[in-house]
């Protein structure tokens, strides 16, 4: 038991209640790095050098103050290019998303053009048919022969739409001589 606390055991069933002297003691809390200091008439408890971010003793290093506003500014404008880097990145892929979808749009419509037309001949997987408006009979036709494939020329009631290529998913695509899916910016699908 230490010296300056006295022990009570009158009270409950033998607990000891101690009580603590009002005489000043050196490092009171016990910590490892603190002390008591005597500032004035008064002790100060428990003063640890390492709770204050300025340094607390004569041979410690010179520090400055930490301009604030300016350290503020700084981190926002950190802050917002990175922000602004981010957002741009994001809206690139909005547009890329976007032509994506006006082309997949563009091809349920030559979809539906294709289904809504008349032909009388077996189609296939992956070969290109050209749709046409017949003016003689008023609709939409599907046709194997494009406007240059005929030996006496084209029809003069043919009016030709677009050249339309049926993709393995069922679906058709409007696509260039060559074959190349087009009115799709740089997205190209498989059929």
């Amino acid at each position: 038991m230490d010296s300056d606390c006295s022990a009570d055991t009158t009270r409950g069933y033998g607990t000891r209640i101690y009580h603590v002297s009002d005489e000043p003691k050196s490092n009171l809390s016990k910590g490892r790095d603190s002390f008591d200091a005597q500032v004035g008439t008064s002790l100060v408890e428990f003063f640890n050098r390492n709770v204050t971010p300025y340094p607390t003793d004569v041979g410690a290093p010179a520090f400055d103050l930490v301009p604030v506003e300016k350290q503020k500014d700084i981190m926002l404008n950190v802050a917002r290019l990175h922000a602004r880097q981010e957002y741009d990145r994001i809206m690139s892929l909005v547009e890329i998303l976007q032509k994506q979808a006006n082309s997949i749009r563009r091809r349920l419509e030559i979809t539906d053009a294709v289904h809504a037309a008349r032909y009388q001949f077996q189609i296939y997987h992956n070969q290109i048919y050209w749709l046409a408006y017949d003016r003689r009979q008023e609709c939409t036709i599907l046709t194997a022969l494009g406007p240059t494939d005929w030996s006496t020329g084209s029809p003069d009631h043919y009016e030709y739409m677009a050249r339309v290529k049926w993709l393995g998913d069922y679906t058709w695509q409007e696509v260039n001589d060559k074959g190349e899916p087009i009115n799709d910016g740089d997205v190209s699908y498989s059929g």
